[in-house]
């Protein structure tokens, strides 16, 4: 059963995964989370769009749409990724208080002012905490952000999530109760049939888009592959 972590406890893990790479990265610390520029995430009426406009100009693509599709794959791994490393440690950060920081020209910061977590002892555990928590907390309220200024279907979104969980598997040790509370996620609502594993990896069954990006290319999960051998 799970168990309340020390905040130390959640501090240390976070620390440790943020060593993989800047995706698994959450700033903690009241002192270090302050000011105006931290807000909740995510916010009911905030910066989505100008924060979307941003990536279509570092993109170099006009659409909206393609540039929104890939924020929101962004911003899921920037959830996912953390959580489940930390939770393939023993350890599920507590996100309801998750705050973000964006300005134009500086990358997306994630922070936790006062750390809270729990200690798990498997994946099944682990995901019962991890997926409302990102799921119903985040990226739900994230989801229904988007459509009100740019057309994107539920189904590209959630095919996203999908595949910012199962890349992030990509990044660091593989195998072991991280692989596993992946799987565990990937088998529940709204991420199941979203894609599936075979020989060579996680395949989503739609596209994020980023073939439309100017040299872009398709992603090695994309659904279209096999359909679109031209792009």
């Amino acid at each position: 059963m799970a168990s309340e972590a020390h905040p130390v406890e959640v501090v240390k893990v976070l620390e440790d995964v943020a060593l993989l790479g800047p995706y698994f990265e959450i700033v903690t610390g009241a002192g270090e989370v302050a000011g105006a520029a931290w807000r909740p995430f995510p916010e009911p009426d905030g910066r989505l769009p100008a924060v979307t406009e941003e990536y279509g100009e570092r993109l170099g693509t006009g659409e909206r749409r393609v540039a929104a599709s890939i924020l929101f794959q962004g911003l899921a791994s920037r959830l996912w990724s953390p959580a489940v490393a930390a939770a393939g440690r023993g350890i599920v950060p507590d996100l309801s208080g998750l705050r973000w920081r964006w300005a134009p020209g500086e990358a997306i910061a994630l922070g936790l002012g006062e750390p809270r977590g729990w200690r798990v002892e498997d994946a099944v555990e682990a995901a019962d905490l991890v997926h409302p928590m990102v799921v119903d907390g985040r990226l739900r309220p994230l989801s229904e952000a988007m459509p009100t200024f740019v057309g994107l279907a539920d189904g590209l979104l959630w095919g996203n999530a999908a595949s910012a969980l199962a890349g992030g598997l990509n990044v660091g040790p593989p195998g072991g109760v991280r692989a596993a509370i992946v799987r565990e996620l990937l088998a529940r609502e709204p991420l199941a049939g979203a894609g599936s594993f075979g020989r060579d990896g996680f395949v989503r069954h739609n596209c994020c888009l980023y073939y439309r990006v100017p040299g872009g290319g398709m992603c090695g999960d994309c659904g279209l592959r096999d359909t679109r051998p031209d792009i």
